[in-house]
């Protein structure tokens, strides 16, 4: 049921009063030679036709950190249709939020006209539930500073004299590296809880302390996730995990509480693992996603979350088993249980679940020797991601090492050379594959599912 904000207004306790502070340019290191030129283009273009405009957010708290922020938004008095006026590369989005984006080739700068923080009755502002839907009732700089999220990201830059405009303490929280709400904390995550995971993800990121009072409220009020919108979810969970801070993103959600409102069932089997190893192997997981985006080189979103809900697909596949289900049945079950599940929290497209699960049922497959079992699975569109899993699986137990170095090998040796060394195995001994006896054959698939449950 919707409710307009004036019938659910915000309590005005929840929201400090501004207060400038100006700080100059000899005092702070942000330069316009670090910004972008087509933010300085908007600026001053802004400024040229008479309305004030200012660089905002986190590429100024980027700056003034001696980072290199990639996006630069601009803040401005003009409303969206008069930004569009001013430039023919314009175009405006949003319901929610109307914004105005200036498109410079594959460059966009965002630019957003102040809010106001009080309804002014022509129903441009809405509540649902306590949280905000729709806001597009502008006011001043200072209405605007205090709405937005957290103290660092309430900074603005001036072209006409360089300074650097702080309403709520934000320059100083910055040096101090600190992450804090502006206003009431429980007052701001109920109205938009997805600035819980926005706390974890800016503070990994940043190295930053989420303050107390903004970090005390956010265990109890975790499962006001549920509720987000499962598409929006789906896009911050990228955002945690994609962006170079994986490991310190995934224990920050543990250490805050929010692991277990976005991944329940993973969270549920890493509590239950008592040898602690599927928490080895997620990390080392992530420390690899994090190498990758370090050097520029992609990460798939379903090797992501392969690597997230592998836990959770271990706890269902053991539990499977455990009621007498065959291996094979027992793991699409539990492959197609655990994304369903998952699937109810965060909207994963099935481009991606679909894949996640293909490196999941491919696992079991490594342990054979059999030649065309061999060869079919090293010709598996999947193959490569599922074999960089397996390496990924030695984290958590040594016992796989054997089937590393095997695959390892297989693709680096010809077609001959990989049919004679199997033909020789098999002469010699080894597994045989197809001509194992069933009862063998049974063991031995016991204990590849075994080593799959870590």
């Amino acid at each position: 049921m919707k409710t307009r904000h004036g019938s659910t207004p915000i309590d005005p306790q929840a929201l400090p009063q501004p207060v400038l502070r100006l700080i100059p340019r000899e005092q702070h290191i942000l330069s316009r030679r670090d910004v972008s030129p087509n933010a300085l283009r908007v600026l001053y273009r802004l400024r040229e036709a008479g309305f004030g405009a200012y660089l905002v957010g986190g590429a100024v708290r980027d700056l003034l950190l001696g980072m290199h922020p990639k996006d630069f938004d601009v803040a401005t008095d003009a409303t969206p249709e008069q930004v569009k006026q001013l430039f023919r590369n314009c175009r405006l989005i949003g319901r929610r939020f109307r914004l105005a984006h200036v498109v410079y080739g594959r460059e966009i700068i965002e630019v957003a006209t102040f809010r106001a923080n009080s309804d002014d009755g022509s129903g441009d502002r809405e509540m649902e539930d306590g949280r905000l839907v729709r806001d597009n009732v502008y006011g001043s700089i200072e209405d605007d500073a205090i709405r937005r999220d957290f103290t660092c990201n309430a900074l603005y830059y001036a072209i006409e004299d360089f300074s650097v405009r702080d309403y709520v303490g934000g320059y100083e929280d910055v040096q101090a590296r600190t992450m804090r709400l502006i206003g009431d904390p429980e007052t701001r995550y109920r109205e938009d809880p997805v600035r819980m995971l926005r706390a974890v993800r800016l503070a990994a990121k940043l190295d930053f302390e989420i303050e107390p009072a903004t970090a005390a409220p956010i265990p109890r009020l975790a499962a006001l996730l549920g509720e987000a919108a499962p598409a929006r979810l789906f896009e911050e969970m990228l955002k945690l995990f994609l962006s170079g801070h994986a490991v310190a993103s995934f224990e920050r959600l543990e250490a805050h509480g929010l692991l277990g409102a976005v991944l329940p069932e993973t969270e549920a089997a890493l509590r239950s693992n008592r040898s602690g190893a599927l928490r080895r192997m997620v990390l080392a997981g992530l420390r690899n996603t994090d190498a990758r985006v370090a050097a520029d080189e992609p990460v798939s979103p379903a090797f992501l979350f392969a690597l997230l809900l592998w836990p959770a697909y271990c706890r269902a596949l053991a539990g499977l088993q455990a009621q007498g289900m065959h291996v094979e049945e027992a793991q699409r079950r539990a492959a197609d249980r655990v994304t369903l599940h998952q699937v109810q929290t965060i909207a994963l497209p099935k481009r991606f679940s679909l894949p996640m699960q293909e490196i999941w049922l491919l696992q079991s497959r490594f342990s054979s020797r059999q030649r065309k079992r061999v060869f079919r699975l090293l010709a598996h569109p999947r193959f490569r991601a599922a074999y960089d899993f397996l390496v990924l699986r030695q984290a958590a137990s040594d016992s796989h090492a054997a089937d590393v170095e095997f695959w390892k090998q297989a693709q680096q040796a010809s077609g001959d050379e990989l049919s004679a060394n199997l033909e020789a195995t098999a002469a010699g001994g080894g597994d045989p594959g197809e001509d194992v006896p069933p009862q063998r054959r049974r063991r031995r698939r016991r204990r590849a599912s075994a080593a799959a449950g870590e």
